[in-house]
């Protein structure tokens, strides 16, 4: 068949085109006149599908000779707003581990039930509990099971601490979206103000010094965090809404009153304060 033959065989499958013919070659301007809804609408705004869930921020965690201390803000955030201010991030996940949520709030927080109810099912089945290394992939599994719906934007990011019963130190635990396990040494931090906090830990962090100040470096790289990140909340003193604190030791996991967060809080706004003061004589 002649190349005039093919040509006329194609346009004869464009009807509309031809119709059109003062439009000229752009394809563009052809969809404008017959079907506008294909192309980008400019006046809408692109919203991410993570963005129309409620999304849990950050969450550090660091290692000390007498074990693991790992905290994380109560903000919540839907796209720009403020979702919640005082949602729980980090809860024990048996009597010796800890984790911490980051990612979508909603699947995060049915994620540590899972979690929970896998280590006790396991340890009434087998007769003894998993090894931290096997509570740390098992975790890799259930998030790597979330694929799915972490392609579309709803992504679950944890943070995950013990307390090695077989090592007998504390350990640090974080993953990626696709399930990746990787262990972390010192100190580590997951969610949107993690760049942040993690430049706080690099600067604060002292391995040999004990959980007290492990308790005052984690709450201070939250407060460093939320300096520059608007999704990591700062302790709120006016509502006494403060970071989530917990510790895993050889005594086992323990969370940190309310009131010696807001003790180390106040000395952190204290000190803050007069080298404010300072910097502007």
């Amino acid at each position: 068949m002649s190349r005039h033959a093919n040509s006329h065989s194609s346009r004869q499958g464009l009807p509309e085109l031809t119709a059109l013919g003062g439009l000229g070659s752009s394809f563009t301007e052809f969809l404008a006149h017959t079907q506008r809804d294909l192309l980008p609408d400019p006046t809408a705004t692109a919203t991410s599908a993570g963005d129309l869930a409620p999304h849990a921020t950050t969450i550090v965690a660091v290692t000390c000779p007498d074990g693991v201390v790992i905290a994380g803000d109560r903000r919540a955030t839907m796209g720009s707003m403020i979702a919640q201010r005082d949602i729980e991030k980090v809860y024990m996940a048996d009597d010796y581990t800890a984790i911490g949520i980051a990612g979508s709030a909603g699947l995060a927080i049915d994620l540590v039930k899972l979690f929970r109810v896998e280590l006790e099912h396991y340890e009434k089945i087998e007769g003894f509990p998993l090894t931290i290394d096997g509570k740390a992939h098992r975790l890799a599994t259930m998030i790597r099971g979330n694929l799915g719906l972490a392609m579309q934007g709803f992504v679950v990011v944890p943070l995950f601490v013990g307390w090695d019963l077989d090592r007998k130190k504390g350990r640090i635990f974080s993953y990626d979206a696709t399930g990746g396990c990787y262990e972390a040494f010192g100190f580590h931090s997951v969610g949107s103000g993690s760049v942040f906090a993690r430049g706080s830990l690099k600067k604060l962090h002292d391995p040999k010094a004990g959980v007290e100040r492990a308790v005052q470096v984690v709450v201070e790289a939250l407060f460093d965090a939320a300096d520059d990140d608007s999704a990591t909340g700062g302790p709120d003193v006016q509502r006494r809404i403060y970071p989530i604190v917990m510790t895993a030791t050889a005594n086992g996991v323990a969370r940190v009153s309310d009131d010696k967060v807001a003790e180390v809080t106040a000395s952190i706004l204290e000190r803050r304060q007069r080298s404010d003061e300072e910097a502007r004589r």
